[in-house]
C-alpha cells in the first residue's frame, strides 16, 4: 500500500511518500502553509500524482505523551484534509522526527520537514507492517 505521510506545521508541511509495497519512504518535498485552500490543494494533488492509498499525519504528542494545543491545530488539519480526500487519514504519533531529521547527515538534499515526514513515514511503515 503507497502511504504518504505528513509532517504538519502551521507554516512548513513535510511530505514523503512510501513505495508501492509500503517499505520504503522517501522525502518528497515541502507544502506551504498547507491547512490553507492553495496547500490542501497541493496535497490532493500528491495523492493523486503517487496514487495514494492512505495519508498518516504527524501527532506531535509532548515528551510526556499530552496533547498540546499543536496536537489541536494538527487536528484541526485532519479534519480539514479528510473532507478534501478520497484516501483514509490516520495521526500517528511524530515525537522525534524533526529531531532525528536534523541530526541525519550525509548526501540528502531533502528540506528538513520533508526528511521529518520521511522518519515518520519509516517509523508508521515499521510499526503496522506484519
Amino acid at each position: 500500500m503507497k502511504v504518504l505521510a505528513l509532517d504538519y506545521g502551521s507554516a512548513r508541511t513535510g511530505v514523503a511518500v512510501s513505495d508501492a509495497t509500503g517499505t520504503l519512504a522517501r522525502p518528497l518535498e515541502v507544502v506551504r502553509r498547507a491547512a490553507g485552500e492553495a496547500g490542501l490543494a497541493r496535497v490532493v494533488a500528491l495523492v493523486a500524482e503517487h496514487e495514494v492509498e492512505q495519508i498518516v499525519v504527524g501527532l506531535p504528542l509532548t515528551l510526556r505523551g499530552e496533547r498540546g494545543e499543536q496536537v489541536r491545530e494538527t487536528e484541526r488539519f485532519v479534519v480539514a484534509l479528510t473532507a478534501v480526500v478520497s484516501v483514509p487519514v490516520v495521526t500517528y504519533d511524530e515525537r522525534f522526527t524533526t529531531t532525528l531529521a536534523a541530526a541525519q547527515t550525509g548526501s540528502s538534499k531533502a528540506p528538513e520537514d520533508a526528511r521529518a515526514a520521511a522518519f515518520l513515514l519509516t517509523s508508521y511503515l515499521e510499526r503496522t507492517s506484519g
